[in-house]
């Protein structure tokens, strides 16, 4: 890493990245020495993830992660501060621009517009937001439903943009619709510019499909061990083709023992 653009933020996926997997006490080890490693070079962290607020916070309760000062939730769709009494408050000026984005094709209109696929499921209410619709389908039509869904959109000039992916935890296909050019990056790229963040002092960490757009950006990247092969194929790909040199670490790693792994590479 530069000398002239020292990380001063770790932003990181959740899932599958940041928190430790289930029974793996290495990961719960290193969670601590990720911590002291953030707090020696006095680095923020900020969670750039595809929950819904209230689900980063029962992940923060349960699996005793810190709270940073700033979060990126809904795959791009939201961002959100920390106020008073550690109180998360929407950032409006980024929900108001992405009102702007879609204009009148608000979710109930696409969500209707979608009904005719019967076999997509709408995600928990947990889930969505109000800029994001979730869907849950069989893994083995992921690729056929996202095609169609993309057609459709296509039809009704719907401002909006297909997101998939396969749960690690579960298999199921996952499909995402978010405005037109929203991704954690796009999300990221905003908060970089609305609070004067270096883009070049960002280092980006995560696992699965909805990280791609993050990975592929040109920050500093790192993508865990657990990442399916593809993903991290499709990541040095990009960083090769662009021609970006040590800006990407893949961990042998697992989960939050990778994003560990990464860190000590780019700070070292």
């Amino acid at each position: 890493m530069s000398k002239s653009h020292p990380i001063v933020v770790l932003a990181t996926d959740m899932d599958g990245t940041f928190i430790p997997l289930d029974g793996n006490e290495q990961n719960r080890l290193d969670l601590h020495e990720l911590q002291l490693e953030l707090d020696r070079n006095h680095i923020a962290l900020m969670y750039v993830t595809g929950r819904h607020l209230e689900l980063v916070l029962d992940a923060v309760r349960s699996h005793g992660l810190p709270s940073p000062p700033w979060m990126i939730c809904d795959v791009g769709a939201s961002i959100y501060q920390s106020g008073d009494a550690g109180k998360y408050v929407l950032v409006q000026g980024y929900t108001d621009h992405l009102g702007q984005l879609v204009g009148n094709h608000d979710r109930n209109r696409i969500v209707q517009s979608l009904d005719q696929f019967g076999n997509l499921e709408l995600q928990e209410d947990e889930k969505q937001s109000r800029y994001k619709i979730s869907y849950y389908c069989d893994a083995a039509t992921l690729n056929k439903l996202v095609t169609a869904i993309k057609d459709q959109l296509s039809h009704d000039q719907a401002p909006y943009r297909v997101i998939d992916s396969i749960d690690p935890f579960t298999g199921r296909g996952l499909i995402d619709l978010l405005p037109t050019g929203v991704s954690k990056a796009y999300a990221l790229q905003w908060w970089a510019s609305h609070t004067g963040t270096d883009q070049a002092s960002i280092t980006f960490a995560g696992d699965s499909g909805n990280d791609l757009a993050a990975l592929t950006a040109g920050y500093c990247s790192i993508v865990v061990g657990n990442a399916d092969e593809s993903v991290a194929a499709e990541v040095r790909r990009v960083h090769d083709s662009a021609g970006w040199t040590n800006r990407l670490i893949i961990a042998k790693a697992h989960a939050t023992s990778g994003v560990l792994e990464g860190l000590r590479c780019f700070v070292r």
